[in-house]
């Protein structure tokens, strides 16, 4: 039996080995082919003498181990897998069985393709148990859902950062090319099995697109159900917080840019309506102008630069006119300096954006060289 598992071993790793090879050696053909029609038919043959060559491979694992008809890259049973799994939903949820329930939902959630039939029931569920949750008006209930929306809202973000940064910006390649060539490489992956990825293969640039803009969708429903159930705080200082998410949005394509202009817009007119602190907690206060002002800083950028979407606005005119109103108030919350840096930030893209002329706050400008003069006056 030692025998034979060593003998299973040798062509696993001769395949893991291609693998990698192989997904480095297309990364850098790619990036140095830029338009060359030469190189990218040749990156072409490469990838399909990939896809038969790995398609033989499978007869030869199971032929030296005959007990396994498929090669695991990552066993989910593993005890570090189970102890990693285990320390996620103790943090996240406790010893709740309901809140594990809906916590393994809406992880499940954010790893089932969209365009599997199992997305929508898995999602349906999710919500069916977080709204029966708050129907029955419990306390414990009620923070129960807080706490697992919260914690889908941080992982969510989180993988969604992860995804645009692993997403290169390539607009200036032939996108009928770059999509063909794609398609070739999703059929080696599918040739392997889900497995090459679990493994640790490259996604390709349009799984990755995918994926956020998937993300990017999931993210803004765990918001939208935050806002209706009270407490969306937390969601309003992670976005603000994100401030390396909103510098790779600048450069997103135009569709995954449109998702997050409209989280965007709902956080922002969520931290207009929070509570200030009462007149003993003296730091509440503070920190809420700080998660504005940081939250002002990050987005305001790319509200600039994106508001005009793929193909149509991403906002309607009464939806843009209101944030305008929002972003005016929030402004005008801050103190003088920090005033002065938001302005300047929205200055500075509002006009170099051509293509644009919203958000216009000119008026929170004009208020504040006016006040910035009678300071100077007055001293």
């Amino acid at each position: 039996m030692e025998k034979l598992s060593s003998a299973a071993v040798v062509p696993q790793l001769l395949r893991n080995i291609i693998v990698a090879v192989v997904v480095f050696a297309d990364e850098s053909l790619l990036q140095i082919s830029g338009n060359s029609k030469l190189l990218e038919k040749l990156r072409v043959f490469l990838v399909t003498c990939f896809l038969f060559f790995l398609r033989s491979l499978p007869s030869v694992v199971s032929f030296a181990n005959p007990n396994s008809s498929v090669v695991s890259f990552a066993n989910p049973y593993s005890s570090k897998t189970k102890k990693k799994n285990k320390i996620l939903v103790i943090n996240h949820c406790e010893e709740s069985g309901i809140g594990r329930a809906i916590w393994q939902l809406l992880s499940a959630m954010n790893e089932i393709p969209v365009s599997s039939r199992k997305y929508q029931v898995v999602r349906s569920l999710a919500e069916r148990l977080i709204n029966d949750n708050q129907g029955e008006n419990s306390v414990a209930l009620l923070d129960l859902n807080r706490r697992v929306l919260n914690a889908s809202f941080r992982t969510t973000l989180s993988r969604l950062e992860t995804a645009v940064e692993r997403y290169p910006n390539r607009r200036d390649i032939d996108e009928p090319v770059r999509r063909g060539l794609n398609r070739v490489v999703r059929a080696a992956v599918r040739a392997v099995g889900d497995g090459f990825i679990g493994w640790g293969g490259e996604e390709t640039a349009d799984q990755t697109a995918e994926t956020s803009e998937k993300l990017a969708a999931e993210l803004l429903w765990l918001a939208e159900k935050m806002a209706v159930y009270g407490f969306v705080d937390e969601a309003v200082e992670k976005w603000a917080s994100a401030s390396n998410l909103a510098w790779l949005a600048l450069s997103c394509e135009p569709r995954l840019q449109c998702s997050l202009i409209q989280i965007s817009a709902l956080l922002f007119k969520e931290a207009k309506d929070i509570k200030k602190g009462s007149e003993e907690e003296e730091g509440e206060e503070a920190k809420l102008r700080e998660i504005k002002k940081k939250m002002l800083i990050s987005w305001i950028p790319l509200l600039c630069r994106a508001s005009n979407g793929a193909d149509k606005p991403v906002l309607r005119s009464a939806e843009r006119a209101y944030l305008e109103k929002v972003l005016e108030k929030m402004i005008s919350e801050l103190k003088e300096e920090e005033q002065e840096r938001v302005l300047s930030l929205w200055l500075h893209h509002y006009t170099h954006c051509a293509s644009s002329d919203w958000p216009d706050l000119n008026g929170s400008y004009v208020r504040w060289c006016h006040s910035s003069r009678q300071l100077l006056l007055l001293g």
